[in-house]
């Protein structure tokens, strides 16, 4: 790919301001339509050192207005960013719906320096999590340009010498950029197997020739322009999605309600868990493990409390509680995962969702929220989010509360007779329980689709709820304790 770009080629001033006149108002015309249709886009800045990755960036933000774009220079990592998972900091600065994120490096880095040795396994892990993404973003309306800086051994070294003799800018330069000038031939060789390996139809590469710094940003703005066109043009579109579920197995059909536990062995049961959860609590800090907590269940099916036995003993500087209702008017201009992945605890702590991602394939299915092509492709976006956190060490224990229709309709009616719980009981509550017989398959799904090696889900029968209790807890110690 590198050796087929022409590095000679230049474009004169008056070809320049010509472009330029042409292509900036283009620009802020397309800045606003995606604005208007409430279109993100991710644009990636990679390339050689000294490639003019800064000029390149500041040339294209010039026409934009500054409200509707950020800037994130990402080559280095900070202390907070260690301790989640590798595409943390990336999730935490995608760009909401109609906004712009330029990332001045960006997930690929990990990859492209040459000088942190990775084996051929993490190397291709790494690449299948890329592709993950940039397939996630793009399949709901997000648009990615992905841009290589590309200039030849002879100009890296001539700009390398030129920064490094210059007071003002010798601050810049460091020992392993002269380092990759040194080795260029073999950081070629590695920067090409990554370009195609990562040049998809979603997400293609475009290198761009960067010896001339005219040419590069007409380049540059004539892609952006390009493909933000092509992102309007396919806005309008409707992509049909086929459901490939048979609805053959049944987990909730096959469970036992009537199991249950007296109050004295409970009360012994329960205390022993709680200790050793709060002995694991300690460990997980050691080891800096993360560990994630999802509950999920039919209304009234005794999450509350459930949370609230788990956390009675728990040390409360090392965990949150994190209850999910609909989204708000900010979280919706985001991809739906990301108030997710922007709530993950750091190594060492432990997040328990009261509620969860799921709720895409469970309310946002049944009643419309989201287009079926959405829903349909949501199993493989969770699947691959929940493997992303279990590659970087973080333990995910996915609990479904089920209780049977009688058993609700008491616990409903006694919510509603008692004026210290009548805050817990709502007419969508009652209208769920109406849709019964359509949530039932939704769930049915989601438990087969979704239960993975890496992140099984444990269903529990929660018609008596110290059973449930008792059983989410110790089976949470017996996943901790094969992890740790």
């Amino acid at each position: 790919m590198l050796d087929k770009i022409d590095l000679e080629a230049k474009l004169s001033g008056k070809e320049y301001s010509s472009a330029l006149e042409s292509l900036e108002p283009i620009l802020g015309f397309l800045q606003r339509k995606l604005k208007e249709r409430a279109i993100p886009v991710v644009i990636l800045f990679e390339g050689w050192e000294a490639s003019g990755k800064g000029t390149a960036i500041n040339n294209l933000i010039m026409p934009l207005d500054p409200r509707g774009f950020k800037v994130f220079p990402m080559a280095g990592t900070d202390e907070n960013d260690r301790f989640h998972p590798y595409l943390w900091p990336f999730w935490n600065r995608l760009p909401s719906c109609g906004r712009i994120t330029i990332f001045d490096r960006s997930w690929y880095k990990v990859l492209l320096d040459e000088e942190k040795a990775i084996g051929e396994r993490e190397f291709l892990s790494y690449l299948k999590t890329f592709n993950s993404l940039e397939r996630l973003l793009t399949d709901s309306g997000a648009v990615i340009i992905k841009f290589f800086l590309h200039i030849d051994r002879k100009e890296q070294k001539r700009r390398l010498e030129k920064l490094d003799s210059n007071p003002s800018t010798s601050w810049r330069v460091k020992k392993r950029d002269f380092r990759q000038n040194k080795n260029y031939e073999s950081v070629k060789s590695l920067i090409e197997r990554i370009l195609q390996a990562s040049d998809t139809d979603i997400a293609p590469w475009y290198i761009i020739p960067s010896t001339d710094e005219r040419l590069a940003t007409v380049q540059i703005m004539n892609t952006v322009v390009n493909c933000i066109e092509n992102a309007l043009e396919r806005h309008d579109s409707v992509n049909g999605a086929v459901n490939p579920w048979s609805g053959n197995t049944s987990v909730i059909d096959s469970l036992d309600l009537s199991k249950s536990i007296e109050e004295d062995l409970y009360e012994k049961r329960l205390a022993e868990v709680q200790k050793k959860l709060r002995e694991y609590q300690h460990i997980l800090y050691k080891k800096r493990r993360a560990l994630v907590v999802v509950y999920e269940g039919m209304d009234a099916a005794g999450k509350g409390g459930n949370i609230r036995r788990l956390t009675a003993k728990l040390d409360p500087r090392g965990y949150e509680v994190i209850p999910i209702s609909a989204p708000n008017d900010a979280e919706k201009s985001y991809h739906y995962l990301w108030r997710f992945w922007t709530n993950m605890p750091k190594d060492g702590h432990i997040a328990i969702f009261d509620r969860s991602w799921y709720g895409r394939v469970l309310v946002e299915r049944v009643e419309g929220f989201a287009s079926e092509a959405e829903w349909a492709r949501a199993y493989r976006e969770i699947n691959d989010m929940e493997e992303q956190l279990h590659d970087h060490g973080t333990i995910l224990a996915k609990f479904w509360l089920h209780i049977d229709l009688e058993e609700q309709l008491k616990r409903f009616q006694a919510r509603e007779n008692d004026p210290e719980k009548q805050w817990k009981i709502t007419p969508e509550d009652w209208r769920n329980r109406e849709k019964w017989d359509i949530y039932k398959p939704a769930i049915e799904e989601m438990l087969v689709r979704t239960s993975t090696s890496y992140a099984p889900w444990t269903v529990v029968e929660s018609n008596d709820k110290r059973y449930a209790r008792v059983k989410v807890l110790e089976t949470l110690v017996n996943m901790l304790k094969e992890n740790l």
